[in-house]
């Protein structure tokens, strides 16, 4: 990016802080500023971005939440009619094979693997109910207004952002509702964008914020929403399992929620550090789903919403430097999720919270475009940093060893923590997700069964129901680096992987009558936002940018 200087005119709006993205760590922050702010009597100007068309239209989630983040924000939650009601009643834990389930008994499972005192959420309306909290406080929130482009001061701190311009054609040229981005500029810039945002991609690069960190590590995520049959509905169960359809060199699992009215959340997590470039993990998802301890409770249900987004898997060794001139990371741009507890929006509050405290003291003694060390320091000596550290090396056993070996020498480690008496070491992660991919010659092609319309799905059905749009005639958001790579390399080597690792059936290799001629075709109208392409995609060619905002899925109760 070039810096704000050389950059066209544009209307702009300035404030204390600017906080990109309107998910849990971004609200948190705001909530947390305009709260110091009345403590305090010291006035101080915030402004939150959000891409999708509302509050909680892009946030997907399981959602099992640990409370402890909210309790922190607004103690007296409850009070203020959070949409937080269906406590865990129930954990199980399954170890599933090609027919058959075995059952792990609750005790051999580490503490912090125990769900009690958890509540099972919408992720998605808890983030509603956080922006309507944020906007009582005198917070600006502006959904459908996508951040694509950083400020720069000259000195090369960051300045704030600047949205992208709408009404733009795809071929370039403006149409007739064209408007021009404005600027936001702040003191402080918090950019709270999920995992791989791409100004957070952008900011790691300029200020070298991975420098001497592991690479960091994903997971893609798809997730249902079913109205299941009342006799079948269990509200407070929450199971989880490894093992099948994945083999044991494949990580991931699933989780099935059950709350609410005869809701069921069901998901499946697929590490993007799998092997096999024939590997769907949309397919995979399908086929869980007809193993016979999971199909009856479907069995004569209505699936009625789907989505599927990244998260970030590399835990302690793999969060970046936190601070820049100018803003820091929150949340999961950071990446603060704990992976065995499958469990992350209580740490991004935290750090949303850390982060919006540090910016509120730098504004009151007058500084401005400098590094917020407090907030670096505060994560340092905080439960997150701690909840982090005592899971730190589950991830890379798994990596090393396996589902079955890793998970057993893990959930030891774990143990071991509990106790005080953990590895003294931590193990590294090893290669970037991109990397980690077999040639086609020398892995075994998947043939996935036909789905049967009634437990599971086509893609392109699927992503019907994300309530997924895009202004059609907009520049592809999808941005090839160099546009002969998927047909010349990628296809030869990989069998073209892309065709199958995006849960939305957003590339196709196309071919003529005859079967010859291959094409790259990007659906970018399809696209969910998982990010999953620009982490997986083995030659990194493709770049995952913002599109107009208000654009993407759409998520109801998700």
């Amino acid at each position: 990016m070039s810096d704000q200087s050389a950059a066209p005119e544009r209307e702009f709006m300035e404030y204390d802080v600017v906080i990109v993205g309107g998910g849990p760590a971004g609200l948190s922050a705001a909530i947390r500023l305009r709260q110091k702010a009345a403590e305090e009597d010291f006035d101080i100007s915030v402004c939150v971005l959000e891409k999708g068309s509302e509050i909680g239209a892009h946030i997907l989630s399981g959602a099992v939440i640990d409370p402890i983040g909210l309790s922190s924000l607004i103690p007296d939650w409850k009070e203020k009619g959070a949409p937080v009601e269906t406590p865990v009643t129930a954990d199980q834990f399954l170890m599933l094979g090609p027919s058959g389930a075995l059952r792990i008994p609750n005790f051999l499972m580490p503490p912090l693997m125990n769900n009690h005192g958890n509540y099972i959420v919408s992720l998605a309306n808890v983030t509603r109910w956080l922006g309507e909290q944020a906007e009582a406080l005198g917070v600006e929130v502006y959904p459908g207004f996508a951040a694509a482009e950083i400020l720069y001061n000259e000195d090369g701190s960051v300045r704030g952002v600047a949205t992208g311009d709408m009404g733009v054609a795809k071929d370039g040229s403006h149409k007739p509702g064209f408007a021009q981005g404005m600027e936001l500029r702040g003191k402080y810039t918090l950019f709270a964008e999920g995992a791989r945002g791409s100004l957070t991609k952008e900011l790691t690069r300029r200020f070298k914020l991975d420098e001497g960190r592991d690479p960091q590590k994903y997971g893609i995520g798809l997730k249902e929403l079913w109205q299941v049959d009342p006799k079948k509905h269990r509200k407070g169960l929450v199971q989880h399992t490894l093992g099948w359809p994945l083999d044991d060199a494949t990580g991931g699992g699933s989780f099935l929620y059950h709350f609410g009215e005869d809701l069921v959340a069901v998901g499946f997590v697929v590490h993007l550090n799998y092997k096999n470039p024939y590997l769907s993990p949309f397919d995979e998802f399908q086929r869980y789903k007809q193993h016979p301890a999971i199909r009856d409770t479907f069995e004569g249900g209505k699936r009625i919403a789907y989505g599927a987004r990244a998260i970030t898997e590399g835990g302690l060794q793999s969060v970046p430097k936190l601070t820049f001139p100018g803003g820091a990371l929150i949340g999961c741009a950071a990446g603060f999720v704990n992976v065995p507890r499958i469990k992350g929006s209580h740490n991004a509050m935290l750090t949303g919270m850390m982060g919006g405290e540090a910016a509120f003291n730098a504004v009151k003694d007058g500084r401005q475009s400098d590094e917020l060390v407090a907030y670096a320091e505060a994560y340092e000596k905080s439960a997150v940093h701690k909840d982090l550290k005592r899971v730190r090396n589950v991830k890379p056993l798994l990596s090393r060893f396996g589902t079955m070996l890793g998970m057993a020498i893990g959930g030891i480690d774990m143990w071991m923590n509990q106790l005080g008496i953990g590895l003294p070491i931590t193990l590294k992660h090893g290669k970037p997700d991109y990397a980690t991919l077999k040639l086609a010659k020398d892995c075994k092609p998947i043939d996935y069964p036909k789905p049967d319309g009634k437990i599971s799905f086509d893609k392109l059905s699927s992503v019907f129901i994300s309530a997924t749009n895009h202004e059609e005639d907009q520049p592809v958001h999808l941005k090839l680096k160099d546009d002969a790579i998927p047909i010349a390399y990628n296809l030869p080597k990989y069998d073209e992987p892309a065709q199958r690792y995006c849960p939305a059936g957003v590339y196709e290799v196309v071919r003529d009558d005859q079967g010859n001629n291959p094409r790259f075709q990007i659906n970018a109208q399809n696209c969910v936002h998982c990010k999953t392409c620009d982490i997986k995609d083995p030659s990194q060619n493709i770049n995952w940018t913002v599109p107009e905002g208000g654009g993407g899925p759409n998520y109801p109760n998700m």
